[in-house]
């Protein structure tokens, strides 16, 4: 009799990536093809200096860099500039995770960005009696047969697996598709070169890794783990698993994840130097729609904190916190904490061009605190008018109800509430 346990499925991990997600769907908005059609999605009302959000595979072709500003666009050039429309992006977006469930449970997708998604399929594959690559074709297909937009995909025997055959492999691979297990990994991409093109490892990491002799990930594998703990800390961990391949983390882990704490953040690059006391209008803008976001979400906080970015080649960013007297999302309170960090945090002479405001360690509502220095009743008021504000803006537009000084010349607030993520909606 055969006593031996029955051994676990080796996973099978997709990633889907949309080829120059923000242009294909211009194209496709147009009947246009993306691989023979120059189109840049680009707010040109900005400056010439404005960075283009995406370009069509056929500009990529004549050499032009993803992220390329306007004025490096060759002048010769006949090319499509497309103003951003986010909200659209995000419906193609909502559109492709709808084709994904059509195959496999939610449970087992995980939205890595707008346009790359991880997808556990171990347990479709018997199922639909395909393998991992012919389920990953089906996917693509459908894809571009339903919205016209083209996809590469990375499988691999883990997450990090799938994702480095996603960035380095699935390009040049005839059908976009690319496979990688933790044994041919080593074999295909142990020398390569440079570091930075692989998941997790920035610019900085890389120089450090190169001080040290390691060019490559083979080099990193051979490395003494002491030496790489001893430079890295626990950084070094993810090093030494990535450099064979390795990678424990799982879908169900990333579901099952929980914050020790939680923050909400607003943050905005200004569209051009602002002194000081025109970015103290910003600043009460902004602490607004933070005091409105967290109405919105039932929270409230009672640590706040304040960054200062200046324009470039001046000074370094200044930040600052503090604790509050009460635990509370009243804007009032939260206007009057942020304009107090802003005079103590702020370089008057230097002009700024970016801010963040957070609200820390958020808490439900129900552990709100009074203080003696602070009327209950005030602070209900505020609230009961912020929640009336938010179903205004939810109903009508964000710019159907607005304070006297999001009228001001240096205020953007109006300007803000048409763009997702600093861009136009194209609502």
């Amino acid at each position: 009799m055969d006593n031996t346990l029955p051994q676990p499925k080796q996973r099978q991990y997709l990633i889907i990536d949309l080829k120059s997600f923000f242009a294909s769907v211009e194209c496709a908005d147009r009947g246009l093809d993306p691989m023979t059609t120059l189109l840049v999605v680009a707010d040109k009302d900005r400056s010439k200096s404005t960075i283009c959000l995406a370009i069509t595979p056929a500009m990529k072709a004549l050499g032009i860099k993803n992220r390329c500003r306007m004025h490096e666009i060759p002048q010769h050039l006949n090319y499509i500039v497309a103003p951003p429309r986010m909200k659209r992006y995000i419906d193609v977006s909502a559109d492709i995770y709808g084709i994904y469930l059509n195959y496999i449970s939610k449970d087992d997708i995980h939205v890595y960005s707008i346009d790359e998604s991880f997808l556990d399929v171990t347990s479709y594959l018997e199922l639909y009696g395909l393998s991992a690559h012919d389920l990953a074709l089906k996917l693509m297909n459908d894809i571009l047969k339903k919205l016209g937009l083209r996809a590469t995909c990375g499988i691999g025997t883990n997450m990090y697996l799938a994702k480095v055959a996603l960035d380095l492999l699935a390009k040049h691979s005839p059908d976009f598709i690319a496979e990688l297990t933790e044994e041919s990994f080593t074999q295909r991409l142990w020398s390569h070169r440079p570091l930075t093109d692989f998941w997790r490892i920035g610019p900085g990491t890389q120089r450090r890794l190169n001080s040290l002799g390691l060019y490559t990930q083979g080099d990193i594998a051979a490395c003494p783990e002491k030496i790489l703990y001893k430079n890295f800390g626990v950084l070094a961990e993810y090093l030494i698993d990535h450099s064979w391949g390795r990678e424990p983390c799982t879908i169900a882990d990333i579901k099952n994840y929980q914050k020790r704490s939680q923050s909400l953040t607003c943050g905005q690059v200004l569209m051009r130097d602002y002194n000081f006391e025109d970015a103290l209008i910003i600043i009460k803008e902004m602490s607004d729609e933070l005091s409105l976001d967290m109405v919105a979400e039932h929270v409230v906080s009672n640590s706040i904190s304040l960054y200062i970015g200046y324009t470039a080649n001046t000074v370094p960013s200044t930040r600052t916190g503090c604790t509050l007297q009460v635990t509370t999302n009243s804007s009032r309170i939260l206007m009057d904490a942020f304009v107090k960090l802003y005079y103590q945090c702020a370089i008057r002479t230097v002009p700024i061009r970016r801010i963040i405001l957070s609200a820390n360690s958020i808490l439900d509502e129900c552990f709100e605190q009074y203080s003696f220095f602070v009327d209950p009743t005030i602070m209900e008021k505020d609230r009961k008018i912020l929640q009336s504000v938010n179903k205004i803006k939810a109903r009508y537009g964000k710019n159907a109800i607005f304070k006297g000084m999001d009228l001001l010349e240096s205020a953007n607030a109006l300007q803000r509430n048409n763009q997702i993520g600093g861009h136009k909606a194209g609502f």
